[in-house]
C-alpha cells in the first residue's frame, strides 16, 4: 500500500473517531461537564484535529520536499502536533486564558520543539574517512 493510502487511510479513521465521538459526547448523550467527560474531550478533540492535519501536512511534505525525505512518522508527529495545539487551546479557554499574545507564543514554542527534534534526527554524525579523493 503506497503512502498516500496510509496516510489518507490514518486521517479518515482519525478523524471519524475524533469528530464522532465529540458528536455523540456533545449532541446524543450531553454529557455534563465532569473531570472524565473533559478529558474525553480533549481526546476527542486531538483525534480530530490530528485527523484534519495529517492530510493537509502529508501534502505540504510533497509539495515543499526537504533532504532527507520526512518519514511516515515525522508527519504523524506534526499532525499530532496539531491536536495536541488545538486541545491546550481549548483548555486554556476554560480559564479564559487565551489571548492573541497566547496563540502565537504556544504555535512558536510547538514549532520550535519540532524544529529542533528535525534537526537532531537529521543530524547524523558522519565519521572521517582516510580515502583520499582521486
Amino acid at each position: 500500500m503506497s503512502n498516500l493510502k496510509q496516510t489518507l487511510l490514518s486521517a479518515l479513521a482519525l478523524a471519524a473517531l475524533g469528530w464522532g465521538g465529540l458528536a455523540l459526547m456533545i449532541f446524543y448523550f450531553e454529557i455534563p461537564p465532569l473531570v472524565w467527560a473533559r478529558w474525553a474531550f480533549f481526546v476527542f478533540s486531538v483525534m480530530a484535529l490530528s485527523g484534519l492535519a495529517l492530510p493537509v501536512i502529508y501534502f505540504l511534505h510533497l509539495r515543499f520536499p526537504t533532504q532527507p525525505p520526512a518519514p511516515p512518522q515525522v508527519i504523524t508527529r506534526q499532525a499530532l502536533w496539531v491536536g495536541v495545539y488545538g486541545a491546550v487551546l481549548e483548555w486554556l479557554q476554560l480559564g479564559r486564558l487565551v489571548n492573541i499574545y497566547v496563540i502565537f507564543g504556544l504555535a512558536a514554542g510547538f514549532i520550535a520543539a519540532e524544529s529542533f527534534i528535525r534537526l537532531r534526527e537529521n543530524a547524523s554524525p558522519v565519521p572521517p574517512s582516510n580515502d583520499k579523493p582521486a
